[in-house]
């Protein structure tokens, strides 16, 4: 519902369009969510200005097996298409989102006023966490897809001209840096922590007998040592804005820094080890300072048009409104989901203590409905999800499909992940990707498959990883550099290594499996190249 409000909003589609009882931009199968490319390219097809492959190009990459797009009856709308215009034209125009502020405002109330749950029954506890879902999610949701479908738009403008002055090399400079983005703060701030660790006698003692268990012995440590107690409290405050990041934080059986509070701690432990010369507040200001410089040139440089002129400029602030935007409204919807989550784990310990289910996170593997009678009626439930976690671990050893076309294959003709052999590359050969910030590096390549143990990653260091959500994005700033699995001009990896100034580089398809951990590589964040110049010894 919330893809259906936004594409009204926009103009793309008329709720009339929609069929009444189908899910038409998401579906599910295998274990994952799956986005209709379909319903994604209609916004391309009718927007003024667009078409599908600029939709195929902002959230596909360079995936293969992407069929062509093929115009049916109805599809062309002219009067929509003046309609999304208008939506445009507010785009350039707008100075800032304070409906997306407002939201963030509320968000923040809710983790402000989460209740004790020790007061509360289980039937108050699981309704108090349905109660902001049925408040709250639809909303932030259709306001998140929204921002980041016209987040798309000055991005396009500003490509577009770039190409026209014969810079396409550009487009990259121009979008980086522009600050306030919500998903980079928490490695700034953890970029302060790992200093106050580096300068701490103390607290590099207990970093370094390693990462397990950590917390704990920073919480044991603080009762006798004033300095490790400041830090424990600086850790707190930081836990309280950020604790709903982690991986897959989506989902709501999954870790977060709040309930795994050694799954940012680990972040931290890398940074530490980085010299000050990395600080990623330094790269920031530097990538914001050579996109006004580049931005102002290019301006000047348009004089003699000065309507192409003025779009240029009012998509380069667009640019900064948008992007901050689309990781802002994000960060909302995950803030509301840690706080379902955090109700989910109580209501889950409890069940788990009298016997009633296997797993705190395995009330996750129950529906809705489900979840109501398991609240009058437990008997049965533990068996249920027990044979649910069975079959969720079993096809997790699957590799899905990136895509499909019709209907899903059926999961048996799925091939096991460690089936499937990927020659590595020799010195010499490259890998091709997509540029998502400019830069060149070389380095020893670090494959990093889990972001739980990133331990390997030493400062200066290449990495590579499948695919990165902000559990991930702190260890961009030790790193010399990311490489990634797969990824779009828009998604998480490049928003954040171009606020933190990381040469970065997305859609390698197969980067993890086919780049020999250890080897010397050089990646250009330019274009796309990563070389194996030297392997392990």
């Amino acid at each position: 519902m919330g893809f259906r409000r936004a594409y009204a909003r926009i103009g793309v589609m008329e709720l009339e369009e929609f069929p009444a009882d189908e899910c038409m931009f998401l579906g599910v199968t295998g274990g994952y969510a799956y986005l209709n490319a379909s319903a994604l390219r209609m916004l391309g097809h009718r927007a003024p200005g667009m078409s599908s492959k600029d939709i195929d190009d902002s959230f596909f990459g360079d995936a293969p097996g992407v069929p062509e797009f093929v115009v049916k009856p109805g599809d062309d709308r002219p009067d929509l298409t003046a309609k999304i215009g208008e939506t445009f034209g507010w785009v350039l125009t707008t100075p800032d989102l304070p409906e997306v502020a407002a939201e963030e405002q509320m968000v923040n109330g809710l983790r402000a006023a989460r209740p004790d749950y020790s007061t509360m029954s289980d039937q108050e506890v699981i309704d108090f966490a349905w109660s902001n879902v049925d408040a709250h999610y639809e909303d932030l949701f259709a306001q998140h897809i929204y921002i980041s479908f016209l987040a798309t738009m000055p991005i396009g403008i500003i490509t577009a001209v770039c190409n026209a002055v014969g810079q396409p090399e550009s487009v990259l400079k121009l979008i980086g840096g522009v600050g306030d983005v919500e998903s980079a703060k928490p490695s700034m701030l953890m970029w302060d922590l790992g200093r106050v660790v580096r300068e701490s006698a103390a607290l590099t003692t207990v970093f370094d007998r390693g990462i397990s268990g950590l917390d704990s012995r920073l919480r044991a440590a603080a009762a006798t040592d004033s300095k490790v107690a400041d830090f424990v409290q600086q850790f707190e405050d930081f836990l309280f804005k950020y604790g709903c990041r982690g991986p897959n934080e989506w989902e709501t059986r999954c870790p977060t820094w709040e309930t795994d509070p050694d799954l940012a701690l680990v972040a931290i432990d890398r940074m530490r080890l980085a010299d000050d010369d990395a600080a990623p507040k330094a790269a920031n200001a530097q990538r914001a300072a050579e996109r006004e410089a580049l931005g102002a040139g290019i301006a000047e440089a348009l004089a003699s048009d000065p309507e192409t002129q003025g779009q240029f400029v009012a998509a380069l602030h667009a640019a900064t409104v948008f992007m901050p935007g689309r990781e802002r409204t994000k960060t909302n919807c995950i803030k509301l989901i840690h706080e379902t989550r955090m109700a989910f784990r109580e209501y889950g310990r409890r069940a788990v203590a009298a016997g009633n289910l296997p797993s705190v996170e395995s009330l996750s593997m129950l529906r809705r409905d489900e979840m109501d009678r398991f609240g009058r009626d437990p008997a049965g439930f533990h068996a249920l999800a027990s044979e649910r976690l069975e079959h969720f671990d079993q096809i997790a050893q699957l590799q899905e499909p990136f895509l499909f076309v019709g209907q899903p294959g059926p999961l048996a003709e799925y091939p096991r992940r460690d089936a499937t052999t990927i020659t590595k590359l020799k010195p010499g050969e490259t890998l091709q990707g997509i540029p998502g910030c400019t830069g060149q590096a070389r380095g020893i390549a670090r494959v990093v498959t889990d972001s739980h143990d990133p331990t390997a990653l030493e400062p200066g260091d290449i990495l590579i990883a499948p695919i990165t959500d902000p559990s991930w994005t702190p260890l961009f700033v030790p790193a010399g550099a990311v490489v990634v699995d797969v990824g779009a001009p828009l998604s998480h990896a490049i928003i954040v290594s171009r606020e933190l100034g990381i040469p970065c580089i997305v859609s390698a398809t197969d980067a993890t499996k086919c780049i020999p951990d250890g080897a010397l590589i050089e990646i250009d964040g330019d274009t796309g190249v990563v070389t194996v110049l030297e392997l392990p010894s």
